[in-house]
């Protein structure tokens, strides 16, 4: 993993830079310098040795005391790195030492070096005698004559080797290394300025090339800046570019084309959020619209088809003739299919809305069936058709709403025989057992004439026709399976259909249900207090809430409401389907001042739940925000299962 700390690249283009130079200067500018100090330490050391030669040479004769001293006076004269001169008689050889070796600590470092030179000659002896800077040349030329006059008296242990050189002393020259350094910096101080000067400059003119794609840099990031800092920026800013880098230029554009596009798709969301705006405000008109029409068929139509009905039955058919007994008969028939869709649509504009019920009982599937087979035996045989039923199961007691069971299967065999030409109709029953339920499934099988596979995921919606011609074949309001489906989904029970044109149609009804010992089981919410609030009609979700045993409290108005929860203390306070969201937020928040003023006598803070039903969902998110800041602890779709219900309510409540 990289854990370097997060740098820009102006930064990282600076720090290596000055890395560079550095280096550079390190492997450019210093070496050659400490190098050059060490060649002219050694070139000093070669001149000192030229020098101490020809001082030995003048040292090994005779007569060579004023040469020597007159030398030696002009070297510490003109020689001021040379500290002193001494010469010191001895037999015995000194041991050269490698100087090589030592020339760059020596150079660098040491204060003074001294070199030893050796004397050789036939004619003198060795003494010691020493020269110094502060030495006057009388005192040297003297010095140097009595050595000379002392070692030229014959001696005993010399005569057996005047033929052969002698070794009689040394010469030792001593450096002063500091002083030799002191003058190398002076002499080279004007060279060293004037490259630092040329290195600076040098790193200046690198430092302002860089520095033209850095300002580019820059720029581009405070643009970004801007881009990230203003959400709702409408133009992106001016980017200004001093120096045409094709990368930043790349970058520059890339950045115009992407704002552009976040242009584009805003300018494209907010149009398609005003179109979906204006399609809420229309489908809010139609569902009024809806609801009012649904209504006027409700009180209008019906009624005045209920006097139609109610003529006929007023006629004394034994006075009518048989032309008359006919065309009552047609009016009676299309009078009562008439009646049959307006049933059928006024019950699911009750389901849509949740005032349809659930009413569980026991009851004996077997009786069922044989009820449903007498009930359509006689227009099977009209059309001549077999009416057949499969029961794969003994006689069994089974705890539901029987009714609706029986209306759903009553539309699937009306339909099976309607849209059956020839040959039969085929009801089949099978029950499953398990430990804490059962599962009944029952098909409803024709040999008709099919639906295609385009259209089987469209029969379930209200008021669709396969044939929508006006000559098709077959009448139907297009509700039936409409209403099937969604009693279904109101018992929990599931309906599937496998159709092949031209060879039939199956319908499957699965519903589970619990066996005897479950139905039996104490209830589940009991000791719970609920008010129920409902504008017009209760709805289903009423009679789920007593089967699990909560105290339920029903009221329509606002003030209703909150008397009772003065009265007692309420545990929950439900909004039925029915309320209207605005409605819902109003009385939610009466209720939240009423608790907050005698919140000082007492902590209960009752369970607000706001039910709305399935073809609302759609819209949850125009109402939810606002019934939650009212003080609406929850919005849910009305559920109508027991067990689900139930658990939802406990968790709720934990």
């Amino acid at each position: 993993m990289n854990n370097r700390s997060f740098q820009t690249i102006p930064v990282l283009i600076w720090r290596s830079v000055i890395q560079a130079v550095v280096l550079a200067v390190l492997a450019g500018f210093l070496l050659p310098f400490l190098y050059g100090l060490v060649h002219h330490y050694q070139e000093k050391e070669q001149h000192i040795q030229q020098l101490a030669s020809l001082l030995t040479t003048s040292a090994s004769t005779a007569d060579g005391a004023d040469v020597v001293a007159e030398q030696v006076n002009i070297l510490l004269e003109n020689e001021p790195t040379i500290q002193s001169i001494v010469f010191y008689s001895t037999s015995e050889p000194i041991e050269d030492i490698d100087q090589s070796l030592a020339d760059w600590k020596n150079a660098l470092f040491a204060h003074t070096v001294s070199f030893n030179y050796p004397v050789i000659s036939k004619d003198l002896d060795a003494s010691i005698v020493a020269f110094n800077k502060s030495d006057s040349n009388q005192q040297l030329a003297l010095t140097l004559s009595n050595i000379m006059s002392e070692s030229s008296a014959p001696d005993k242990a010399t005569d057996t080797v005047t033929e052969n050189s002698t070794l009689i002393g040394y010469i030792n020259i001593t450096m002063d290394v500091e002083l030799l350094r002191l003058h190398w910096f002076q002499n080279i101080l004007w060279l060293w300025l004037t490259t630092v000067v040329l290195i600076v400059m040098f790193a200046l003119y690198i430092f302002r090339k860089l520095n033209w794609p850095v300002r580019d840099i820059e720029t581009l990031t405070d643009v970004c800046d801007i881009v990230i800092d203003n959400a709702n920026l409408e133009q992106l800013p001016v980017i200004p570019q001093q120096f045409n880098f094709q990368e930043l230029t790349q970058i520059k554009k890339a950045l115009i084309v992407l704002f552009n596009r976040l242009q584009e798709a805003r300018q494209g969301y907010e149009t398609l959020a005003a179109f979906e705006q204006q399609l809420h405000n229309k489908d809010v008109s139609l569902d009024v619209q809806l609801h009012n029409f649904q209504s006027m068929i409700s009180h209008e139509l019906k009624t005045s088809l209920n006097a139609i009905v109610g003529g006929l039955q007023l006629l004394d058919h034994e006075a009518l003739n048989r032309e008359q007994k006919d065309a009552v008969e047609i009016i009676s028939s299309g009078s009562d299919k008439l009646v049959l869709s307006l049933d059928h649509i006024i019950q699911l504009n009750q389901i849509q809305k949740g005032q349809i019920r659930i009413h569980k009982n026991e009851f004996n599937p077997l009786q069922l069936i044989a009820d449903l087979l007498a009930k359509f035996e006689n227009t099977a045989t009209q059309k001549g058709l077999e009416l057949v039923s499969n029961i794969h199961h003994i006689d069994y007691s089974l705890y539901g709403d029987s009714e609706k069971i029986h209306q759903i299967l009553s539309i699937l065999l009306n339909n099976a025989i309607k849209f059956t030409p020839v040959g039969k109709v085929t009801i089949t029953s099978q029950l499953t057992h398990f430990n804490k339920s059962n599962r009944w499934q029952i098909s409803v099988k024709d040999t008709g004439i099919g639906i295609d596979n385009e259209h089987l995921d469209d029969i379930f919606n209200p008021f669709f026709q396969v044939d929508s011609s006006q000559t098709r074949q077959y009448e139907g309001s297009g509700v039936g399976l409409p209403i099937v489906r969604q009693m279904a989904q109101l018992m929990g029970a599931t309906i599937d259909v496998d159709s092949v044109l031209g060879v039939g149609t199956q319908f499957t009804l699965t519903i589970a249900m619990p066996n005897q010992q479950q139905s039996k089981q104490q209830r589940l919410l009991s000791g719970l207090t609920i008010i129920y609030y409902y504008y017009h009609e209760t709805g289903s979700l009423l009679e789920e809430l007593e089967y699990l045993g909560a105290t339920i409290i029903c009221r329509q108005g606002n003030q209703l409401v909150v008397e009772e929860m003065r009265k007692q203390k309420v545990d929950m306070v439900m909004f039925a389907e029915d309320v209207f969201p605005e409605k819902a937020e109003m009385l939610a928040k009466r209720i939240r001042q009423y608790e907050s003023d005698v919140g000082s006598k007492s902590e209960h803070r009752a369970l607000l739940v706001y039910w709305y039903p399935q073809h609302r969902a759609r819209y949850v998110d125009s109402f939810e925000y606002g019934l939650k800041a009212a003080g609406i602890d929850y919005c849910h779709i009305a559920t109508y299962k027991d067990k689900a219900l139930s658990d939802l309510l406990k968790q709720w409540l934990v």
